[in-house]
């Protein structure tokens, strides 16, 4: 299994800027439609969480005299760029910790409109029943990425089974910031949409709630699992260019996804383990992290 670092992932990141015509990945579209016309443009991530609430927003939408147009894709990278160049008005596929740290990384103009989902996670094995059996030397698999990176290292710390940095926030911590590792696992990083396909490989890996569904594996299976408070930075929201809240478009979508039609497939998806936290306020939220 070939090892993706976190310097890699990073470097895959800028190299698509280099690159940004997008017809290669099918991601021209021109530009986003304008604030007065009636056509909202999206480029939202092709999975079953965004990809079908979607669909229930566009014909909601569309019984209002709007257009919705969505572009569905895998990639991660890209759909921050094409909002932030206002080839689309909004994307939808990704948590506040990744857009915090793609802003940072990538400089993109672009910043959370509204939550849709929450994106908890947890560490899963398909060798051990609990996080106690874990042996000597066992090889954890983290995502790659920075945003994801410490969720695991946070939840085994919790557990005991690690110490790392106290006080230092989630989205901030690493492998770098393990002081004690008495069990001397091993950690390898790769990709996050690859993490199902790895955990056979290995003794213990990290998993979306979402991912794991998709191998039959629900939250109550997991080692050790996130609750609500400690993944606020795991939201899963709709960002787009600053102003396009204000904007009339952007209150018909927000209206459109929080619509009753789209908690309500939320609550019938994965037995509801992916909650609908639409009061919340993410300003509030963002303070208490993204520090």
């Amino acid at each position: 299994m070939q090892k993706t670092t976190r310097r890699s992932f990073l470097a895959l990141a800028a190299s698509a800027v280099a690159v940004m015509g997008l017809t290669s990945c099918g991601l021209s579209g021109g530009n986003a439609a304008s604030s007065d016309d009636k056509t909202i443009k999206m480029i939202v991530t092709e999975s079953a969480p965004s990809q079908e609430p979607t669909k229930i927003a566009q014909k909601i939408l569309e019984q209002q005299g709007w257009k919705l147009e969505a572009t569905y894709v895998t990639d991660i990278v890209q759909p921050n760029h094409v909002v932030s160049n206002g080839e689309y008005d909004a994307n939808f596929f990704q948590h506040g910790a990744y857009l915090e740290q793609f802003k940072k990384d990538q400089n993109v103009d672009v910043e959370p409109a509204f939550y849709t989902y929450s994106s908890p996670a947890g560490v899963y094995s398909s060798k051990y029943k609990s996080a106690s059996e874990l042996p000597d030397g066992a090889k954890i698999a983290l995502p790659v990425d920075p945003a994801n990176n410490g969720r695991a290292l946070a939840l085994l710390d919790k557990a005991g089974l690690l110490k790392v940095t106290e006080g230092k926030s989630v989205i901030h911590l690493s492998q770098k910031d393990i002081l004690e590792n008495p069990k001397n696992f091993s950690f390898v990083e790769v990709d996050q949409q690859s993490l199902s396909k790895t955990l056979p490989d290995v003794d213990a890996g990290f998993l979306f709630a979402r991912l794991g569904a998709e191998i039959g594996l629900t939250p109550e299976d997991a080692l050790l699992f996130e609750k609500e408070e400690e993944a606020l930075p795991y939201i899963n929201l709709v960002a787009a260019k600053p102003g396009f809240m204000d904007t009339e478009k952007g209150k018909a979508l927000e209206a459109a996804y929080h619509s009753d039609e789209v908690r309500d497939w939320y609550k019938n998806y994965l037995d509801g383990a992916l909650t609908t936290p639409w009061d919340r306020d993410w300003k509030a939220d963002f303070a208490t992290w993204n520090k």
